[in-house]
């Protein structure tokens, strides 16, 4: 699609949502799989005024409706295929194949104060909240991703987007447009579409830790020169995810540390930075998240991350309604810490520490430690209940072939005795949600739905019949 085309189509569902009476700063949400249309949808909607809502297509009925019931959501823009899924949850919506091209016409400034953007948070600990910025908020931290892209593409220079544009990968679209850049924008990490992309040469890859790993397994013996930065964030990089994007692109990874509730960016560690940090620093207990972007606070409570920056979000919307941020401090439910070289470090997250046997276990300790066995795939670590021990700790895995569990217990050795696990599990896929993010709670619902706990001194796991 043009650039032509992209405005032109942008601009005609604006008039659309003109002509349908859709206030300014009213929630309307797009549901479309990446490609084109999910592009000219996202800036349709924030041309018109609105607050734009995006809703994966992965997501159930019921969790549509819990986000569209927070958000206040009465329109969405969708595919003219899913009319009845979303008719059947009350709400109106604006097929794609039904807006035809327009034309570029002046429009009115959109009020900085208005909502202008709605996303859903995570879920990885409760029920998802929809997070609210205004379209002040959303252009001052559109203007600071722009200052930190650690080059300027130039027009027809591409970058590689395999994550869902209804997250990260449309933010560093956004950035990449406004320089003429080419969006190669993929429906997740597939082979035959991504070899000819890598080959063909892009400047830019966007890849989460989730990504880096698929790729890996894709190409496991080709590097892809001329890749001049590989974006990373969303989760934890490990050492080990870490050397397989390096042998893939060479030392150009880039991690930023991001929250649903601030846009980035919030801490920036640029690839000869990040190199530095994996080849001399690299430790089980942190991962180096960088140093602050201006404008961004960072404070360290009770070893919790919190901060405050002009980009963050205008507050989070919740069962119990809207609520600010606290004298415009948002708590991250991370723990972390400031170096002596003002670098932010992420050790944990509080809602995941494992209380077993009176001590406080980190997780992420433990992934650290198991991470890169090349019989298997990723491998989370989560906590069953015990009247026991309080919380039994289990390492689980997907794609696992056979040796995996006595490598992990090798590794494991290293750790303090409490840290390590009381067993090791193969699921078929560890559960993720449309970001890719894995959720501890679903990993322990699928361990227990798979297994019982005998409970006692020495806890094991049997089968379920």
């Amino acid at each position: 699609m043009s650039f032509n085309a992209l405005s032109a189509r942008a601009h005609a569902l604006a008039a659309n949502l003109d002509a349908l009476g859709v206030a300014a700063g009213e929630s309307v949400a797009w549901s479309l799989p990446n490609g084109p249309d999910a592009a000219w949808a996202s800036y349709g909607i924030t041309l018109h005024g609105a607050a734009e809502t995006s809703m994966a297509p992965s997501l159930t009925a019921d969790e549509v409706a819990w986000f569209a019931g927070l958000a206040g959501t009465r329109w969405v823009v969708t595919q003219s295929a899913r009319r009845g899924f979303f008719a059947a949850l009350g709400m109106r919506t604006i097929a794609v194949e039904d807006i035809g091209p327009g034309g570029p016409s002046p429009r009115a400034p959109v009020p900085g104060e208005i909502r202008g953007k709605v996303i859903s948070s995570s879920g990885t600990t409760g029920k998802p909240k929809a997070i609210v910025y205004s379209h002040g908020k959303r252009a001052i931290g559109h203007a600071l991703l722009k200052s930190v892209l650690p080059f300027l593409p130039h027009p027809g220079e591409a970058i590689l987007l395999m994550t869902p544009y209804s997250h990260g990968a449309s933010a560093l679209a956004y950035a990449w447009f406004d320089y003429g850049g080419e969006i190669v924008l993929l429906e997740g990490v597939n082979r035959a579409q991504v070899e000819p992309v890598l080959r063909g040469g892009v400047a830019a890859v966007f890849a989460p830790p989730t990504v880096i790993n698929k790729l890996a397994e894709l190409f496991p013996e080709e590097r892809f020169a001329g890749v001049r930065c590989v974006f990373t964030g969303t989760q934890t990089l490990t050492e080990a995810t870490y050397r397989r994007a390096e042998r893939l692109f060479g030392p150009v990874v880039r991690v930023t540390y991001g929250k649903s509730e601030c846009t980035n960016p919030i801490t920036v560690l640029a690839p000869a930075d990040t190199a530095a940090h994996y080849a001399t620093e690299a430790t089980a207990e942190g991962a180096c998240l960088g140093w602050p972007a201006e404008g961004v606070e960072l404070e360290i409570r009770d070893g919790e991350i919190w901060l405050r920056a002009r980009q963050m979000a205008d507050g989070i919307i919740d069962a119990a309604g809207f609520h600010e941020f606290e004298g415009g401090w948002h708590a991250t439910g991370d723990t972390g810490w400031i170096d002596g070289h003002g670098r932010l470090w992420l050790s944990g997250r509080l809602a995941d520490i494992i209380k077993s046997g009176g001590y406080k276990v980190q997780p992420e300790e433990i992934e650290a430690v198991l991470a890169g066995i090349p019989a298997c795939g990723q491998i989370v670590v989560a906590a069953l209940p015990s009247d026991y021990w309080g919380e039994v700790i289990v390492a689980a895995t997907e794609q696992a072939s056979e040796g995996w569990s006595t490598e992990a217990q090798q590794r494991a050795g290293r750790l303090s005795k409490h840290k390590q696990p009381r067993a090791y599990v193969e699921l078929a896929s560890l559960p993720r949600n449309p970001q890719g993010k894995i959720s501890r709670r679903e990993v322990r619902a699928a361990i227990l739905d798979r297994y019982r706990l005998v409970d006692g001194p020495h806890p094991v796991l049997e089968t379920r019949d």
